[in-house]
């Protein structure tokens, strides 16, 4: 009973400090990748809840008309083409928030991009592109806005992750590194800024009606295999919102609980890869990359 009084004891002194924050209206939330896939799903949601939006994205179609469809419904925005590969913009991006609205309270770093191919077959700057917008872009931004938080002594970090950084599937290698990276990341931050208002989640979602998957499943007619099935962006919305007002270190977002292969892939790795492959995510990515093989001939 000692043991377990000692441990209730510092698990209360742990949580004492969970950086819970609520949404208000007029909060500034900075939004990359906002005109595509996840991205207007996100911009819908925190514009019905009044807060003020600065919205990045590349090549940036339909953002302004984005821009001007939510500020009919009264909520505040700026918007700016951000190319993410590139230092300076990014710099430039930070800046034209906190000029506009003097303050950061949520940052989502949604922007992503992915190559379906072969390892070999693609081009360092196919690579390169990956690494700098799904890695790069959001530990850079998240550097750029610390100091600003740790000012207001009030922030909250979302890095949009994947399954993909958790099961490494076939034909995806440098965006599952990135995306692995990026939940070793979001914990890291939670652990050096504990207890200072600040706080980081991140947000793990499997195939999703929208985006990637859609362009996916467009190219190759297939469905996502039936073992794991397709969520709809309102859930990983859902679970953007739920880990900022509950400060929840990861959240996965899938219709069928995959912690548990997840688990024991961790504890016997071979028998894991040999069912991860059997579950068939391998099998469509490859089937993206025959028929994009098809049509490029």
């Amino acid at each position: 009973s000692g043991c377990c009084a000692g441990v209730t004891r510092r698990w209360q002194r742990q949580t004492k400090f969970i950086q819970k924050m609520k949404i208000k209206p007029g909060d500034v939330v900075l939004l990359t990748g906002a005109s595509g896939g996840l991205g207007i799903h996100f911009v819908k949601a925190f514009a019905r809840l009044r807060v003020r939006l600065v919205l990045a994205a590349f090549p940036g179609n339909d953002l302004q008309e984005i821009r001007a469809e939510i500020e009919k419904q009264g909520c505040e925005s700026v918007d700016m083409i951000c190319d993410l590969r590139e230092p300076g913009q990014r710099v430039k991006l930070i800046e034209t928030a906190l000029n506009r609205f003097g303050r950061v309270d949520v940052l989502v770093n949604n922007a992503g991009v992915e190559f379906t191919a072969f390892y070999h077959e693609l081009s360092e700057a196919q690579i390169a592109t990956v690494l700098a917008v799904n890695l790069e872009a959001p530990m850079m931004l998240t550097r750029l806005v610390l100091p600003t938080m740790l000012a207001q002594k009030s922030g909250h970090i979302i890095n949009i992750s994947s399954l993909a950084g958790k099961s490494g599937p076939a034909f995806q290698e440098p965006y599952a590194a990135t995306k692995a990276a990026l939940i070793a990341f979001t914990l890291s931050l939670r652990s050096t800024y504990h207890a200072t208002g600040i706080s980081a989640s991140a947000i793990v979602p499997g195939f999703v009606e929208a985006g990637i998957y859609s362009r996916l499943k467009a190219q190759t007619g297939m469905s996502a295999p039936a073992w794991l099935g397709t969520s709809q962006p309102e859930s990983v919305v859902h679970a953007v919102m739920r880990a900022i007002e509950s400060d929840r270190p990861e959240i996965i977002v899938n219709p069928i609980p995959i912690r548990p292969l997840l688990a024991f892939t961790a504890l016997f790795p071979r028998v894991g890869e040999w069912l991860t492959g059997k579950i068939g995510a391998n099998d469509f990515f490859r089937r993206a990359v025959e028929i994009g093989k098809k049509t490029a001939r």
